[in-house]
C-alpha cells in the first residue's frame, strides 16, 4: 500500500511504501537528464506531464512537479505506477550495484563531516522527502547538494544555514560555513 506525505516544498510529495524502493541508497533523476536513464520505471515516471524530478530512497519516492501541474491529477497516476510495479515485480526499483565513490585519501575532517551528515542531518531531510549529498570541503566551506523535495524548496536555504551549518559547525570545528551547489 502506498501512502503520501506532504513536504515543506508545495511542489513535492513523498510516496511511502512498505516495500523497498531502492536497495542502493538515495538517487535523484531529473526530467531534463532523462535520456541516459535505462530504468523503465523511472523513465516512464519522468514522462508523466508535470513530473520534473524523482528521488528514490529505501522506502519512499519523492516527486517534484512543475508549478502548473496539479497533485489532483499526478498523485493517482504516481500511486498507480508504483502499485503496478510492485504487483509485477518482487524486487526494488533500484537494485543494481552503484559505482562506489573512492574514499581513499579522505582526511579526518571530511570523515567527520560525512558522519554528521549521515547520522544527524540526512534522516531529517529524508523525512521531508529529500536528501543532502556531500560534495566538497575546502577552506572551511562545506559544499553540499540538496536533492528531491529540498531542491528548489522555499525553506531549504534557511534549513541549510540555520540547521545544517549550525550542526556541522557544532560537531566539526573546522567548518565555517555550508553552501549548496
Amino acid at each position: 500500500m502506498i501512502q503520501t506525505e506532504s513536504t515543506p516544498n508545495p511542489n513535492s510529495l513523498k510516496f511511502l511504501s512498505e516495500k523497498t524502493i531502492s536497495a542502493i541508497g538515495t538517487e535523484e533523476f531529473q526530467k531534463e537528464k532523462s535520456e541516459g536513464i535505462s530504468n523503465t520505471f523511472i523513465k516512464e515516471l519522468l514522462q508523466f506531464d508535470g513530473v520534473e524530478l524523482v528521488l528514490l530512497s529505501k522506502n519512499f519516492l519523492s516527486v517534484k512537479k512543475t508549478e502548473e501541474s496539479s497533485w489532483n491529477e499526478l498523485k493517482p497516476m504516481i500511486i498507480s505506477h508504483l502499485n503496478h510495479y510492485f504487483e509485477n515485480n518482487n524486487e526494488p526499483i533500484l537494485k543494481e550495484s552503484k559505482k562506489s565513490v573512492s574514499s581513499l585519501n579522505e582526511d579526518e575532517t571530511v570523515k567527520k563531516i560525512i558522519d554528521v551528515l549521515d547520522t544527524k542531518i540526512r534522516p531529517a531531510v529524508a523525512r521531508d522527502g529529500g536528501d543532502i549529498k556531500f560534495k566538497s570541503f575546502e577552506n572551511g566551506i562545506v559544499k553540499v547538494e540538496l536533492q528531491g523535495s529540498c531542491s528548489g524548496c522555499p525553506s531549504s536555504l534557511m534549513t541549510l544555514k540555520q540547521g545544517v551549518q549550525n550542526l556541522l559547525k557544532h560537531y566539526v570545528k573546522e567548518v565555517n560555513s555550508v553552501e549548496a551547489i
